[in-house]
C-alpha cells in the first residue's frame, strides 16, 4: 500500500472512530433514563426488600431464599437491557460490515477514487439508522420495565 493509501485509511478509521462514539454518546443520552430507573429505582427496592429478609426467626436458608427473590426484578431488567443493546449493536455492525465489504470490493475494481466517499456516505447512513432506533428501543424497554413517560 503507498502513502497516500494509507493516509486515506487512517483518515478513514478516525472518522468511522468518530461516527461510533456518536453512536455510544447517543445511546448513553437516550438509555439514561432507563439505567436511572434499574440503577436507582430497581436498586433500591433490592435494597429494601432484601432488608426485610434478615430477621432472627428465619433460618439461614430462608434469608438466603428471600434474599434471590428480591434481586429478580434487577437482575431480569439488566438483562433486558444488555439483550437490547446486544441485538442494537449486533444490527449496527452488520450495517457497518456491508459498508466495509462494499468498500473492499470498490478498491479490488480499481474504483478508489470512489470508494472512499462511497464508504463514508454508507457508514454516515448506518450510523443515522442506528441513532434513529434507539427511541423505538427505549420505549421497548420502558414498557417492558413499567417505566412511565418522563
Amino acid at each position: 500500500m503507498d502513502h497516500i493509501a494509507a493516509d486515506e485509511e487512517r483518515l478513514v478509521s478516525e472518522r468511522l472512530r468518530r461516527k461510533l462514539n456518536e453512536v455510544n454518546v447517543a445511546a448513553q443520552k437516550q438509555l439514561s433514563g432507563v439505567q436511572d430507573h434499574v440503577n436507582f429505582t430497581l436498586q433500591k427496592e433490592y435494597f429494601n426488600c432484601a432488608h426485610k429478609c434478615f430477621d432472627r426467626s428465619r433460618r439461614h436458608e430462608e434469608i438466603s431464599n428471600c434474599v434471590e427473590n428480591c434481586s429478580v426484578p434487577v437482575l431480569t431488567a439488566n438483562n433486558l437491557v444488555e439483550n437490547e443493546m446486544a441485538k442494537f449493536q449486533e444490527r449496527l455492525q452488520r450495517s457497518l460490515m456491508v459498508c466495509q465489504d462494499r468498500f473492499e470490493a470498490a478498491k479490488l475494481q480499481q474504483h478508489k477514487s470512489g470508494a472512499i466517499d462511497e464508504m463514508e456516505s454508507c457508514v454516515e447512513q448506518a450510523i443515522t439508522d442506528g441513532i434513529q432506533q434507539l427511541p423505538h428501543i427505549v420505549d421497548r424497554l420502558k414498557a417492558s420495565l413499567s417505566i412511565g413517560s418522563d
